[in-house]
């Protein structure tokens, strides 16, 4: 059992509205060649467009991924950016398709359970983090940290780790006795989350909670990390302080996190979230198709109005 005084109780009801969601992530990669060999041959995105540097790559019709071509480094590590933006599948049996697409190609991976999903975590080869994840919340709920509960809980009640590996043997399994690999995700893809590394958790619940609008879910101080979401596990954002408390934003021209998208369902609840920046002091930055702010620590945000 985790000692309660490690968490912070920082759970609250969304400000945003519940059809509030995540739009697609513009990450830089040094070479194009290189990233197509993870984003479209591996994780199994389809390249949906190219305009000059920029690779828009998604599932169906649906912009996930936007790459741009031409950093001059990887990523560097220790510092502000992308920790991991998550891809969510709609099926187990796609989580098992992208690990058979990873083996084949002798990708390295990490299954990890973690109650609330199951996840699959690889990199890019500048070093950009990736989830893909299927979503099990009825197996369970992350823990109470008034109840002094570990990490997780499992619907009968028994602690969870939330780092469990997962089975490769029982995952595999999902694709029947005669497997037909696939070689692209299918539709119904979606970001479900983004995970960046900050400087300050407390400043970041903040921010993410409190002036963005999303309900507080879990800040915990011995693990360095924090969550926050919609009306929903998992978490629509975390963030994490495992960079080290002095993570600068990296130098120009690396490699990794340009932006995340969030998209808001109306005119109305933009206005509202922007009057919560400009009260915050946070930047705004008008755009064509939105707004730009970031967070205390850097990161960038895009703010637009779905279509």
């Amino acid at each position: 059992m985790i000692d309660a005084s490690v968490q912070t109780n920082v759970k609250s009801e969304p400000i945003l509205p519940l059809t509030t969601r995540l739009g697609p992530v513009h990450l830089a990669v040094t070479d194009r060649t290189r990233a197509l060999a993870i984003w479209q041959d591996v994780v199994g995105l389809d390249l949906l467009s190219e305009e000059g540097n920029q690779l828009t790559l998604g599932a169906g019709k649906t912009p996930l991924i936007v790459l741009e071509t031409g950093a001059i480094r990887p990523v560097v590590p220790r510092s502000i950016g992308l920790y991991h933006v998550a891809i969510h599948v709609p099926r187990r049996a796609d989580l098992a398709q992208l690990a058979v697409r990873a083996l084949q190609r002798k990708v390295r991976i990490a299954p990890t359970d973690h109650l609330v999903s199951e996840a699959i975590y690889l990199w890019d080869l500048d070093g950009n983090g990736i989830e893909i994840t299927f979503e099990t919340p009825w197996r369970g709920t992350l823990g109470d940290p008034d109840k002094g509960q570990s990490y997780a809980v499992t619907t009968e009640g028994k602690p969870h780790s939330g780092r469990d590996p997962i089975d490769l043997e029982g995952l595999l399994g999902e694709l029947g006795p005669d497997p037909v690999i696939e070689a692209r995700m299918p539709e119904g893809t979606r970001i479900g989350h983004v995970h960046v590394h900050v400087g300050d958790l407390g400043r970041a619940m903040e921010f993410y909670r409190d002036v963005l609008g999303f309900a507080g879910f879990l800040l915990i101080h011995s693990f360095g990390m924090g969550d926050v979401g919609l009306d929903y596990m998992p978490h629509t954002l975390a963030f994490n302080i495992w960079s080290g408390p002095d993570a600068k934003l990296p130098p120009a021209g690396s490699a990794g996190l340009r932006w995340f998208t969030i998209v808001l369902p109306e005119e109305a609840s933009l206005e509202a979230l922007l009057g919560r920046l400009r009260q915050a002091g946070a930047p705004v930055e008008a755009l064509q198709d939105g707004f730009e702010t970031q967070d205390p620590f850097g990161n960038r945000i895009r703010l637009q109005v779905g279509r």
